[in-house]
């Protein structure tokens, strides 16, 4: 964990201070040194997150096929809707194929942490959810697990952040012999603005590192105004998998906005950032997770904003706010029926799969 703590200043005029010279700095420190390819790394597997094709509503076995047809290495089948049964029988009938096309799987589901607001009782209590999803994890050959404390909703629940982190400690811990026996490593994600980084380290820290990792999401680090590149160097020693994307961030009247974009298609310096991700995390899996159409306002000039960020860092808010200064406005957008969803979907994985074997030199197979 990262001991310093930077506090953000409540009054406006004195953190509009505190962060100005810092990130005029960040700003030219990151457009003078922005990477210009990702070189000399071993090859990084490739793969996506099934939320990425949501509109799909695929199953695992069609979710492996269009997987092979992309000539793809690993899978993050983040729901435990995608399959038709937990039974053994039928998890190693999935494993079996995956084994047969070359696709790791990654297994996941949603939130873990009994208080968050969230949470569905769906799959049981939180224990017997986590339970559920290490046992097929383990039948699936997935070294993971993943899933998520909540959204950024639960920094407004009674106890703040610093409650709902414990709850969900509480519960891996319940669940650590179950992970440790099985080998499989509970995935957190930093999920929907729920966790800064060094946040999500102090979870898995008090859980314990040994059976509980992270699920790196570069979109979400956004939402949580953090620089992707700088969430990654404070996360990558933990990620043990990813559901990753590109963000657009500019400033408005209030504060900023993000919306996610395909890969490339943003401000983030996708080439500095593989570097730094591959030697950070070489044996880590690459799964896209795209989500886009709409902005995303983080209202930082307003009033009270603060309230649920007490504790947020100037350091960490300087960088993002150099990213902010450097992006410009994207216009929404919505598809207009079912059918074209699923095309757009589609079509954004698949650019963003090309930019990255391409640009990126990423996959096994590329």
């Amino acid at each position: 964990m990262r001991k310093h703590m930077y506090p953000i200043p409540t009054d406006r005029r004195t953190f509009l201070k505190t962060v100005a010279a810092a990130s005029a700095g960040i700003v030219a420190t990151s457009l003078g040194s922005a990477s210009e390819a990702v070189s000399g790394a071993k090859k990084l597997k490739l793969g996506f997150d099934n939320f990425a094709i949501r509109a799909m509503n695929w199953k695992a076995p069609a979710l492996l096929d269009y997987a092979a047809s992309l000539k793809l290495d690993s899978i993050l089948i983040s729901d435990l809707d995608a399959y038709d049964s937990f039974e053994d029988k039928y998890l190693k009938e999935v494993k079996a194929k995956a084994d047969d096309l070359g696709i790791q799987i990654h297994a996941g589901s949603w939130s873990i942490c009994p208080t968050s607001k969230v949470f569905k009782n769906k799959w049981g209590t939180a224990e017997e959810h986590l339970a559920l999803g290490i046992r097929v994890a383990k039948a699936l050959g997935s070294p993971v697990f993943r899933c998520v404390l909540g959204t950024g909703d639960d920094r407004k629940t009674e106890g703040g952040i610093e409650a709902r982190m414990a709850d969900t400690a509480k519960v891996c811990k319940a669940c650590r012999s179950r992970a440790m026996d099985a080998g499989v490593k509970i995935a957190i994600e930093n999920h929907a603005g729920d966790m800064q980084s060094w946040e999500l380290v102090t979870l898995v820290e008090t859980a314990g590192k040994d059976y509980v990792g992270v699920n790196l999401d570069s979109g979400n680090a956004a939402w949580t105004m953090e620089d992707p590149i700088a969430n990654l160097e404070i996360l990558g020693p933990y990620v043990v998998t990813t559901s990753l994307r590109d963000s657009m961030i500019w400033e408005y009247e209030e504060g900023a906005k993000v919306q996610w974009t395909a890969m490339g298609e943003g401000i983030v310096d996708q080439k500095a950032y593989f570097e730094r991700f591959a030697a950070i995390c070489p044996n880590v899996p690459v799964h896209l997770e795209l989500i886009s159409g709409f902005a995303r306002p983080i209202p930082y000039l307003q009033k009270d904003f603060w309230k649920v960020w007490p504790k947020a860092r100037a350091i960490d808010f300087a960088k993002f706010l150099a990213l902010a200064k450097r992006g410009k406005p994207l216009e929404p957008h919505k598809s207009p029926d079912a059918k074209a969803e699923q095309e757009d979907q589609k079509g954004e994985l698949e650019r963003s799969l090309k930019y990255c074997k391409e640009v990126l030199a990423l996959g096994l197979r590329s």
